[in-house]
């Protein structure tokens, strides 16, 4: 099934209750709300369908929340457009932009949209790439990515592994991880998948595991993988 196809097909046609729209919902509530995004899913949907966002009473919302969620939905949009092409850094750097233009974190000095981060940062509990050596670490990771001849799925998990530790950007790791995860599986022509946020200490499992047991995570995605398939499913039944 050519879901890239699906995608891109009913993004033009601006359908209403398909895969498109039921992904940039349920992506962008899940991997924003994995970083804390406190936005529903019943707010996202809003967000996306009609532009608006309505808040229960007394209810403080985030002015970064809302902006957030609609750079995820322009930066699916990227993303379809460029799923085939090999992933490079320019591709990684414009996702950073997308997702983080005109939120509070890029006025701050220290902060360098499209560019890589100016300050340690730490992935969880992990130790990260120090600042000095993300360029080059980046560059050797993108390079063993694109020649080791893993089955693609473990691949795209090694990889994203792997992005996660080095953690290059000064915020927005998570979320530009997982859209990278979602294109190269397109690119792949594999089903993809979106980590939701209720199963995040699973996710978070996956990764600090990975070293001594990398199938906590590629459990974790396959789980994910399946549930994407089954809501393909139920889109194209409708």
């Amino acid at each position: 099934m050519d879901v890239l196809k699906i995608l891109r097909e009913e993004k033009e046609l601006r359908l209403k209750g398909g895969l498109y729209q039921q992904t940039q919902v349920k992506m962008g509530f899940n991997s924003n709300g994995i970083e804390e995004n406190k936005l529903s899913e019943e707010q996202v949907a809003r967000i996306f369908n009609t532009n608006t966002i309505v808040a229960e009473q007394n209810e403080k919302i985030d002015i970064d929340d809302i902006i957030e969620t609609i750079n995820h939905f322009t930066c699916f949009d990227y993303m379809l457009s460029i799923a085939e092409q090999p992933l490079t850094e320019k591709i990684i750097k414009m996702f950073h932009t997308l997702l983080k233009s005109n939120t509070s974190f890029s006025r701050e000095d220290y902060f360098f949209l499209g560019g890589y981060k100016s300050r340690p940062n730490l992935a969880g509990d992990a130790v990260t790439a120090a600042p000095e050596n993300v360029e080059e670490e980046m560059k050797d990771l993108l390079n063993r990515y694109n020649t080791h001849a893993f089955a693609p799925l473990e691949k795209i998990i090694w990889y994203h592994y792997n992005f996660e530790m080095i953690h290059p950007f000064q915020g927005g790791n998570g979320q530009i991880g997982r859209m990278i995860i979602f294109k190269e599986c397109l690119r792949h022509e594999i089903y993809p998948f979106i980590l939701e946020q209720h199963r995040k200490e699973t996710y978070i499992r996956g990764l600090n595991n990975y070293k001594v047991k990398s199938g906590y995570l590629v459990d974790a995605c396959r789980y994910a993988q399946d549930m994407y398939e089954e809501l393909i499913g139920f889109c194209l039944r409708r």
